[in-house]
């Protein structure tokens, strides 16, 4: 089948998905069809939390996220966190150009080689107001990316990650989370682009009473970035447009 005609249908049969399991079959389907042994198209918080509502759908090799889990090693997977910073597919040879690879996202990127992953690549998702997320396909160790199909990878990637946010129920009606003054104010300097140290000299509290303060408000909006925290303040009209600066972090 040309690949135009399969990204033309599997779009179609997405939008038709009413259920985790056909999303899921369906994916696999054409991600093997495409060249791909593997994919995962998750919130990247659904690793750590058991919240209701969040997407998390794969079919790694048994075992990878306990894996993960085990080694304490989940916020520090390089794919994850170059997600955050990119709007466009990347394969993962990439990723040193997109995140720093510290010893533990090297470590990350060698143990998923032993559990029967390869190279891969990444659709990032990052909806304001929702947890990050993306879709990722990938080869098994040795094998070739198909790139001359990547592209249509990137789409159906895409609109599989729709098609799990409708199943889900997002975006979700649902009023933003209650702040207490300190993390309201905590917050107002974090998008003023102040750090935890300036936050404490300011606010008169020690320093790691402001970290604590401008992690729980990072926690109430699941937000995984300062910049991230800011961007949620202002969609929320907690703060202006003349208040908020790029945030560091």
């Amino acid at each position: 089948m040309p690949y135009s005609r399969l990204v033309d249908q599997s779009v179609c049969m997405l939008s038709q998905c009413g259920s985790d399991a056909e999303l899921a079959a369906l994916l696999d389907d054409v991600a093997r069809e495409l060249g791909f042994s593997y994919f995962a198209l998750l919130h990247h918080s659904s690793l750590s939390r058991r919240r209701t509502g969040l997407i998390r759908i794969d079919t790694y090799p048994d075992g990878w996220e306990e894996e993960l889990s085990a080694r304490r090693l989940i916020g520090a997977d390089p794919v994850h966190l170059a997600s955050q910073r990119t709007n466009t597919g990347f394969v993962w040879s990439e990723l040193g150009e997109l995140v720093p690879l510290g010893p533990a996202q090297r470590d990350v990127l060698e143990r998923s080689v032993r559990f029967g992953i390869g190279a891969g690549f990444t659709v990032p998702v990052n909806v304001p107001g929702e947890p990050g997320g993306s879709c990722s396909f990938a080869v098994r160790p040795g094998a070739d990316l198909p790139w001359a199909r990547l592209r249509c990878a990137e789409t159906i990637g895409a609109h599989g990650f729709r098609a799990a946010r409708r199943i889900h129920g997002y975006p979700a009606c649902s009023r933003p989370p209650r702040l207490s003054r300190r993390q309201l104010e905590c917050l107002r300097l974090v998008a003023a682009g102040k750090t935890d140290w300036e936050i404490s000299r300011i606010l008169g509290l020690g320093v790691e009473t402001a970290r604590q303060y401008v992690k729980s408000a990072r926690r109430a909006y699941d937000a995984a970035t300062r910049t991230q925290l800011a961007v949620h303040g202002l969609r929320d009209a907690l703060i202006s447009f003349d208040e908020a600066i790029p945030p560091s972090g």
